[in-house]
């Protein structure tokens, strides 16, 4: 069984666009989803949490974390950051890539075309 390849990001975003665009060129056929325009359903971050941790895709570096009360950041836990990146997508790192064959979950962060030519090879 292949597996099913979704990648989620915001498409004015340069780094989902080179993904994205990668993609096409290797003939790998996917899914993009907009997580501005499709809100994400919870048990998705929920998902990529179990994967990979919400620390990881947490974006500290975002132009949405940097306003947040100091008391909000000095107190982030996992619900609270699930809320948040629920709440503020552009809070996730991106692109996330996600690799499912019904009985397990891939996730990838960001988009490097040697990291992509390994996790497609």
């Amino acid at each position: 069984m292949s597996k099913a390849v979704t990648i989620y990001g915001i498409p004015n975003c340069d780094t989902v666009r080179k993904a994205v665009k990668w993609l096409e060129a290797n003939d790998i056929k996917h899914e993009f989803v907009d997580y501005r325009k499709n809100p994400l359903p919870r048990k998705d971050i929920e998902s990529w949490d179990k994967a990979i941790g919400w620390e990881t895709f947490l974006n500290k570096r975002s132009t949405a974390w940097k306003p947040l009360d100091q008391s909000v950041k000095d107190n982030i836990d996992r619900d609270s950051a699930l809320d948040l990146m629920l709440e503020k997508v552009t809070l996730i790192k991106r692109p996330v890539l996600v690799l499912k064959d019904g009985k397990s979950i891939d996730v990838h962060l960001s988009f490097k075309p040697e990291q992509y030519q390994a996790i497609f090879n």
